[in-house]
C-alpha cells in the first residue's frame, strides 16, 4: 500500500474537511395547515401533498 511521504498539516486537513459540515434541513410552510414541513414531502400534520389528501392522519395522544 502507498504511504504518505509527509505528515498532513492541521491547516491542510482543516481545509479538506471544510465542506464536511452538516446543514440544517430547509423547512417550508404547508399551504393547507400552515405548519412547518420538509419540502417535497407529505405534511405530517394534515397529510396533504400538492393540494390533495395523500395519507389519513389520526390524532396523536400521549400515553401515560
Amino acid at each position: 500500500m502507498a504511504e504518505p511521504k509527509k505528515k498532513t498539516s492541521q491547516s491542510r486537513k482543516g481545509m479538506r474537511r471544510s465542506h464536511h459540515a452538516l446543514s440544517t434541513p430547509s423547512l417550508d410552510v404547508c399551504p393547507n395547515c400552515k405548519s412547518p414541513k420538509l419540502s417535497h414531502r407529505v405534511c405530517p400534520t394534515c397529510g396533504m401533498y400538492r393540494g390533495r389528501q395523500v395519507i389519513v392522519v389520526t390524532s396523536t395522544t400521549k400515553k401515560k
